[in-house]
C-alpha cells in the first residue's frame, strides 16, 4: 500500500510523469502531518507536572488526532485509486453511441467520487486545525512551535484539498450534485483562513 512505502519513494512517485500519486495524496499526508503533530503536543504535554489540570482535555485532542492521522493516511490510497477510476473511464471505448453513453456515464460517476474523496480531506484538515488551537492555547510550552507547524501543514492541507474538489467539480454535469458539494467545502473553509492565523500569532507570542 501507499502508506507503507519510505517516504523517499513516495516522493520520487510524486514527482514522476506518473499523474498518481498527485495533489490530492499530498494534501492528506500534509493534514495527516499536521494531525501528528497535534498529536506530538499532547503526548509531550501529558503526565507533566506542570499540566496536570489539562491533561483530561489533551487526553481527548490525542484521541481525536490520532483517529484524524489515521483516516487521513488511508485518504492518500483513497485519492489516487478514485483518479485512477477517472482515468480509466476516459480510457473506454467510444466508437458506439451505446459505448459513448456508458463511457459518459463512467466519467461522471468517477468525477462523483474523485470529488468525495477531497471533500473528506477537507473536513479532516478543518477538524486538525480545531485541535491545533486547543494544543497551542494549553500544550507543553517546550513544543508550542510544534502546534504553530500543526496548523499550518493543516491549514495548506485544507486548501489543496479544496482545489481538487473545484477541478473535479468542474467536469460534472450534476449541477445538484455540484451546487451542494461546494456549499459544503463553503462550510468547511469558513472561518479557517482567520483560526489559522489566531493560532499563528498565540504560537508566536509564547515563544
Amino acid at each position: 500500500m501507499i502508506k507503507d512505502k519510505p517516504i523517499q519513494t513516495f516522493l520520487d512517485e510524486l514527482a514522476s510523469k506518473s499523474s498518481t500519486p498527485g495533489g490530492g495524496s499530498a494534501a492528506a499526508i500534509m493534514g495527516a502531518m499536521g494531525a501528528a503533530l497535534v498529536s506530538m503536543v499532547c503526548n509531550l504535554t501529558i503526565g507533566k507536572q506542570n499540566y496536570l489540570d489539562v491533561e483530561d482535555d489533551m487526553k481527548d485532542v490525542l484521541r481525536r488526532a490520532e483517529e484524524l492521522r489515521e483516516r487521513l493516511t488511508d485518504m492518500v490510497r483513497a485519492d489516487v485509486e478514485a483518479f485512477d477510476q477517472v482515468m480509466a473511464a476516459y480510457g473506454l471505448p467510444k466508437e458506439t453511441e451505446a459505448q459513448k453513453t456508458a463511457r459518459s456515464e463512467a466519467i461522471q460517476s468517477a468525477l462523483r467520487a474523485a470529488t468525495e474523496v477531497p471533500l473528506k480531506c477537507a473536513r479532516a484538515c478543518a477538524e486538525a486545525i480545531a485541535l491545533s488551537h486547543r494544543v497551542a492555547e494549553k500544550g507543553n510550552r517546550n513544543v508550542i512551535s510544534d502546534a504553530g507547524v500543526a496548523v499550518l501543514a493543516a491549514y495548506a492541507a485544507l486548501r489543496s484539498a479544496a482545489l481538487n474538489v473545484y477541478i473535479n467539480a468542474g467536469a460534472i454535469k450534476d449541477t445538484s450534485f455540484v451546487k451542494e458539494r461546494l456549499a459544503e467545502l463553503g462550510q468547511i473553509t469558513n472561518g479557517a483562513d482567520a483560526l489559522t492565523e489566531r493560532v499563528y500569532a498565540l504560537v508566536r507570542n509564547k515563544l
